[in-house]
């Protein structure tokens, strides 16, 4: 991150706190994902953690994603969205399960689940194609969320609010990793609502980033200049 001239605040702990592996099969082109068990996370490092986001003068976003360490409480996302709350802050969380449940029940902006977590959201096994749109909006006019963006794999993605539809389907392209496609969508969203554009917009150019995050090789992220081709090349449809 330094090396990316990205601010950033590193909180030492005992244990690493996450472990993946991906291995590509060459003669298919599929990829096997191995998440290794998750090291405890002490208590004095989870305050350490909180502190550290509260102590934050002014911040417009704050975005929290991945599954949790053990011993980390389920409603750690929801008491980050407190902090998000009092600083007036856009608060965007990427998980499942229920983490993802306690989070929109406290209050969030938006929300990236795939379609197996949504499902596991609603308490289904799997979403038909015509159920996605009711279900994310039920997700929105139930609990405290504003935007619900459903990711889709090679489908693009699902932008669901209370009163707007939109389905974002980028173009084919050559996939060569899936790893850290998610990550790139909601970098790509929070890049873009910063830089003042709307929603629409901003998940839009998230879709983008994701798809271009595809096209590099193990676990590269995405290139501006792939992201950027690709925006031009979306098809969208208004449901």
């Amino acid at each position: 991150m330094e090396k990316e001239d990205i601010d950033c605040i590193a909180i030492e702990c005992e244990n690493e706190t996450r472990e993946n592996i991906t291995i590509l099969d060459v003669s298919t082109n599929k990829q096997y994902r191995f998440g290794l068990p998750l090291s405890p996370l002490t208590k004095t490092v989870l305050k350490k953690i909180l502190q550290e986001i509260e102590d934050i003068k002014e911040v417009d976003y704050i975005v929290a994603s991945g599954s949790l360490p053990k011993h980390v409480p389920l409603n750690i996302y929801a008491q980050i969205a407190d902090i998000a709350t009092r600083k007036k802050a856009k608060f965007i969380v990427d998980t499942t399960g229920v983490p993802l449940q306690h989070a929109i029940e406290a209050g969030v902006y938006l929300i990236k689940p795939n379609l197996g977590e949504l499902s596991a959201l609603v308490g289904k096994k799997e979403l038909l194609p015509n159920e996605i749109v009711d279900v994310a909006r039920d997700v929105v006019t139930k609990n405290k969320c504003e935007v619900v963006v459903v990711s889709m794999g090679p489908e693009g993605a699902m932008l669901v609010t209370s009163d707007f539809v939109q389905h974002i389907k980028p173009p084919e392209v050559i996939r060569k990793s899936t790893v850290g496609a998610g990550d790139s969508m909601v970098a790509g969203i929070v890049y873009h609502l910063s830089l003042g554009k709307t929603l629409i917009e901003s998940v839009q150019y998230g879709v983008a980033c994701g798809t271009a995050a595809t096209m590099n090789p193990g676990t590269q992220l995405c290139r501006k200049e792939d992201a950027d081709m690709l925006l031009t090349r979306l098809e969208l449809t208004e449901l």
